[in-house]
């Protein structure tokens, strides 16, 4: 009986967390298929479905350029800090060496430094070597900025494997480079397909870093997209609310892919440190 009582009591909290965090998406969807006369800032459910709301946000802002713009530099920015992060969470992990945990708890600190703080600097340094306004001036820094987070990952997930799986693979003959390729790399396909879709999100989301380093319109990503639907007096919110959805949708549908392997992978890393 209390094995029911207490059953009941999780799916209730569990129910009113999803809704709270359901309700602004259904806001969202909500807006995005209300006519554009009939949409407002506060909830409200439409008359008739609207879907060329979505044709009319793709069409005003630029969609089909930003999504390969953003497609372009997310996969770079994935591949790139990925592979870093292999190498170096290796390293912190299983070998020993001169000033490891000091180096350690500096890379760190880029998970407390904000990007507000390092835009700027970011954009005169990258100005004063030419590569604002190209590809390049997203693709570094927002790799660099993932490389703490993607290390720090890897690190707790190659600290968690057994020791004496490593020191067989030794025994028969294998060198380090081996161990990681060979061993771990494949275990840790959870873990790695969790970061990869972390960074993928926050890479796909991020607003500052294009609207301060690209000028050039080709190369604006899709988050900038919906600055066309907000005027300086007026706001389009139905076609706002349908953009948002544009560039929320590649996100959703890698998550609806991969959710087993994030799940997975978001517990099998988060308890062994």
């Amino acid at each position: 009986m209390n094995l029911r009582r207490d059953s009941a009591i999780n799916y209730l909290i569990l129910g009113f967390f999803a809704v709270i965090a359901l309700f602004p998406l259904l806001g969202v969807l909500s807006s995005a298929l209300t006519s554009p006369s009939e949409s407002s800032a506060s909830l409200s459910f439409p008359s008739s479905l609207h879907f060329s709301n979505f044709v009319t946000a793709w069409h005003q802002g630029h969609f089909s350029e930003y999504m390969r713009s953003s497609a372009i530099v997310t996969v770079s920015v994935v591949v790139l800090s990925g592979v870093l992060a292999i190498l170096a969470g290796y390293a912190f992990a299983t070998m020993e060496f001169r000033g490891r945990s000091v180096l350690f708890y500096v890379l760190l600190l880029g998970l407390m430094v904000p990007e507000e703080a390092l835009v700027i600097p970011l954009y005169f340094d990258l100005r004063g070597v030419g590569l604002t306004d190209t590809y390049w001036a997203l693709i570094l820094p927002q790799a660099a900025q993932s490389l703490a987070f993607s290390t720090f990952w890897m690190r707790t997930f190659f600290r968690g494997v057994p020791g004496s799986l490593l020191e067989a693979a030794r025994i028969d003959g294998a060198n380090s480079w081996s161990v990681l390729w060979r061993i771990l790399v494949p275990i840790s396909r959870p873990a790695l397909l969790t970061m990869a879709m972390l960074v993928f999100m926050w890479t796909w989301n991020d607003f500052l870093f294009p609207l301060v380093m690209i000028s050039t319109e080709k190369l604006r990503t899709a988050p900038l997209g919906l600055a066309f639907f907000q005027g300086q007096h007026t706001s389009q919110f139905s076609l706002l609310a349908a953009g948002a959805t544009i560039v929320a949708l590649p996100v959703v549908v890698l998550y609806f892919f991969l959710q087993r392997h994030f799940i997975s992978g978001m517990l099998s890393g988060a308890v062994k440190e």
